[in-house]
């Protein structure tokens, strides 16, 4: 299989959700992605909140921006825009149980006004042309199967000069071969597309008609939670293997503790980067 459907998708992050509450403290930390450790870092949840604070600087947000947190998990990101820059922020995911506990979240934090959470395909929406200056993206583009039908679809929905702004994974194109094949394993566990170089991943953008403004490699940033989730793996991996043995686990909580030790030692290998990307909405372009 080359490419999951949305169903798949949605699969995963339901299936697997439990895992995420209960080795990444999901309920705490709301964040579904890598931590940036910063030379000043002190802890893995403020290594999660480094990335939310890496983008919005990057990203240049203002003030009472409309924008899209595109895969938004369960609405971490969603929260953080609209408690700093009091942004009026929408959520989308395909996953039920995401968008079930964002809910509750929502209510917690008491932001309605400001936040709201859909259960939809970021490539395929009914949002209006022109809805939002800001697309934010944290490590939910790899799982688009067609980067061109999402990045059209960025496009229609951005106000002219608007921006998309990404953290992604991305093969490294400066290395031989994958022999053991890591990043193939990796990206199955966890309901990923092939992954893509930066100069592909660029070209799937720039041919629709955004114009990259900022590029950073911040790979050294996630290292250290790369090698956090290989240990969480490989604690994890005899309970899941005694759990398998006795129960019929579900399609993606199987293997899915693999995931955390293919992934660093592909990062080991230098097989993978770790790149932050802002677009912008290039108001020239014709189709």
């Amino acid at each position: 299989m080359s490419n999951f459907t949305a169903r798949d998708i949605a699969d995963y992050y339901n299936q697997t959700m439990h895992h995420y509450q209960r080795w990444w403290h999901l309920n705490d930390n709301l964040a579904v992605h890598y931590g940036f450790w910063e030379p000043k870092t002190k802890s893995f949840q403020q290594a999660l909140e480094n990335t939310n604070v890496y983008l919005l600087e990057i990203a240049e947000v203002q003030q009472g921006e409309r924008i899209l947190d595109a895969g938004c998990g369960v609405g971490g990101s969603s929260f953080f825009l609209a408690k700093e820059k009091n942004a009026k922020v929408t959520g989308i995911t395909l996953s039920e149980k995401q968008i079930d506990f964002a809910n509750k979240k929502l209510k917690e934090f008491e932001l309605s006004e400001l936040v709201d959470f859909k259960l939809g395909d970021y490539t395929d929406t009914n949002f209006k042309d022109e809805t939002f200056d800001l697309i934010w993206a944290i490590e939910s583009i790899t799982t688009a199967p067609d980067k061109v039908k999402f990045a059209q679809e960025a496009y229609r929905i951005l106000k002219p000069g608007g921006r998309l702004v990404i953290a992604d994974y991305f093969k490294n194109d400066e290395v031989g071969s994958d022999k053991n094949g890591l990043l193939e394993s990796w990206r199955k566990n966890w309901s990923m597309s092939p992954f893509l170089t930066l100069f592909e991943y660029k070209q799937c953008f720039e041919s629709t008609g955004f114009i990259l403004s900022k590029q950073n490699d911040v790979t050294d940033l996630i290292y250290k939670t790369s090698k956090k989730l290989y240990q969480i793996s490989l604690i994890g991996a005899i309970p899941s293997r005694i759990y398998n043995f006795f129960y019929l686990p579900s399609r993606f909580t199987r293997h899915h503790y693999k995931s955390g030790i293919y992934q660093y030692k592909a990062l080991k290998q230098g097989l993978w980067k770790y790149h932050t990307l802002v677009f912008q909405k290039n108001l020239n372009h014709k189709n």
